[in-house]
């Protein structure tokens, strides 16, 4: 059951229209983390300086997050962001970025960490992804996620490490900018073209779509009539799908399927808050629930063509 996250742990400060939050708990590991932790046990690999304090270390040990690999740099300081965005939250201005002891992040792995069944590489350098893709041999499934900065300076890196990992899930814009594809479906079947044997693509407030080599799925977004910071959401979805598929042993199509669902709904909740407030008071029952919800929305009852028309074609006779 176990599931390691490599990626950053940070200080966000961030505005939308709906308010603002000077620091708190971000970066793709933490929100990551949290979502998954809600489904199995999750091992974070990461760097923070001196001023991560107790309170930030309590969230982790709240949600039995082993942070045994979290390194420490105590004359430092932690990943810091700033961002804000507009009406329209698709779009987020980067105000500020400090980088502090990330800049120098070098992930050191456990020999627990080693051997874990299920890994995801968070948004970090191309190479730091690889050379943490070839510390777990063993892994059972590998996901990765990036960022158009890593598509527009180290593509061809960024496409290695495409090469040797089993998941690929980053958002629609990506998918196209990373494959020179303006058509997502011809996007997707380059990507997969690579190496990997899925691709997820995060679309936001149309859902997601799951691409395979012989097979095709798309789920909706859940509906929400409050929406107030989506810092996070794409990690706090491949955190939920990651978790589940670590908590079963069958990595099939129709468990990934069931992932997706199960991350959708554990983004779902990360965006009616700032950060990482929300999910940090999930329950397992409201988790439930929305999942519960998401198979009413998408359920219909099948009725062969034929026999609709005919049942019309009887009304009308009569």
């Amino acid at each position: 059951m176990s599931l390691l996250v490599v990626g950053s742990v940070a200080f966000d400060a961030v505005e939308t229209p709906f308010g603002k939050r000077d620091r708190m708990l971000g970066g793709s590991a933490s929100h990551f983390s949290i979502s998954a932790s809600f489904f199995t046990n999750v091992r974070v690999v990461a760097v923070v300086g001196g001023d991560f304090g107790a309170a930030e270390r309590e969230v982790f040990s709240r949600h039995h997050i082993d942070t045994s690999d979290l390194e420490v740099i105590p004359d430092g300081e932690t990943f810091q962001w700033h961002g804000r965005y507009e009406y329209d939250l698709n779009v987020a201005h980067t105000l500020d970025t400090r980088l502090n002891v990330f800049a120098g992040f070098q992930p050191k792995l456990s020999d627990a960490s080693k051997k874990s069944r299920l890994v995801f590489l968070g948004n970090i350098q191309p190479d730091l992804q690889r050379a943490v893709r070839a510390q777990v041999p063993g892994a059972e499934l590998v996901a990765l996620d990036t960022m158009n900065l890593w598509i527009d300076t180290t593509r061809d890196s960024l496409q290695k490490t495409i090469e040797v990992v089993d998941l690929v899930i980053i958002n629609d814009a990506e998918a196209r900018q990373l494959s020179a594809e303006p058509n997502l479906t011809k996007a997707a079947r380059k990507i997969l073209s690579w190496g990997p044997g899925t691709l997820i693509v995060k679309r936001g407030e149309y859902g997601a779509a799951m691409f395979t080599r012989d097979g095709y799925f798309a789920i909706p977004a859940y509906p929400l009539e409050a929406v107030f910071d989506p810092t996070g959401a794409g990690d706090t979805f491949a955190g939920g799908l990651m978790g589940y598929l670590a908590s079963h042993e069958k990595l099939d199509e129709a468990a990934l399927r069931r992932a997706m669902i199960f991350g959708s709904v554990m983004a779902s909740f990360n965006v009616e808050e700032f950060g990482t407030e929300r999910v940090q008071r999930l329950t397992h029952e409201e988790i439930n629930q929305r999942f519960s919800d998401f198979k009413r929305f998408t359920h219909f009852e099948e009725i062969p063509f034929e026999q609709k028309v005919s049942s019309s074609k009887s009304q009308i006779s009569s």
